[in-house]
């Protein structure tokens, strides 16, 4: 490493302490990042100050934040998410598939607009994108994270959370869609003056393995005045159906298929 003049180190030092990013002090001083770096580092320790990462997280800071965007990352969240919090590693990851650019687009915009500061990245994998986003304080933002998956334990809003989703119903529905729904086209036969005759409708299917989960969906519906059914599928009871009309228009007004 060059050996610099202790001056110059002084220097540096004094606008980081002031809050001068590293890239700033190390173009202005022309001295390369690494050492600002080392410089900034052997300080601290000297000084017995441990590093914390700044963050955004709105409820470490008590900053206002975009909260219709996080109705729908919630969404995303509980059908699809997943949080990894530990020693060195931590990030949210939302999996989306890969078909529908537009919700893959969707999701990350939901992540920066809920906390801009994390670096986000995708990375595709068979079938689908992982949608990732880099900081501990996820976890602040969804307490429902915990050991295991989802369907194996508890799954209960928070009232803060509670008062987001009561704020933007048709937002967090989306986001449930998005996840583990989807809109598709049945069909049924009648027959009319002796003829059968084949009929298409749309319906909206939700799908989720956690009876809690479900439970907030139907349960923010019912709010929304969206008529819904429990069904069971290939033998499993994990299926709320839309298919009345007027409902069904109602999600297509609010939530329309993945693109």
């Amino acid at each position: 490493m060059d050996q610099h003049n202790p001056s110059l180190r002084d220097e540096a030092l004094a606008l980081l302490r002031s809050g001068t990013t590293n890239r700033a002090v190390a173009e202005l001083l022309n001295v390369p990042r690494g050492t600002i770096g080392w410089w900034l580092h052997e300080d601290r320790k000297q000084r017995g100050i441990q590093f914390e990462r700044p963050t955004d997280c709105p409820v470490c800071t008590d900053r206002e934040f975009d909260r219709l965007a996080y109705a729908y990352l919630l969404g995303l969240y509980l059908g699809d998410g997943h949080i990894i919090s530990k020693r060195k590693q931590h990030h949210l990851s939302i999996f989306c598939g890969e078909a529908h650019p537009g919700l893959i687009d969707e999701a990350e915009s939901a992540l920066r607009r809920v906390m801009p500061m994390p670096r986000t990245s995708r990375r595709h994998r068979d079938g689908c994108v992982e949608v990732k986003s880099y900081t501990k304080h996820w976890a602040c933002l969804f307490p429902q994270h915990g050991p295991g998956m989802k369907h194996t334990r508890r799954i209960a809003l928070e009232p803060w959370q509670q008062e987001i989703v009561d704020a933007h119903p048709w937002d967090f529905v989306r986001g449930l869609i998005h996840s583990d729904g989807c809109r598709t086209m049945n069909w049924t036969t009648r027959v009319v003056g002796g003829v059968k005759k084949r009929y298409e409708y749309p319906r909206y299917w939700f799908t989720n393995v956690s009876d809690d989960i479900r439970q907030l969906y139907t349960d923010t519906l019912d709010k929304l005045g969206v008529r819904w059914t429990h069904c069971t599928r290939a033998g499993k009871e994990y299926n709320i159906s839309v298919a009345r009309r007027a409902s069904v228009a109602l999600m297509d007004a609010h939530v329309g298929p993945k693109y």
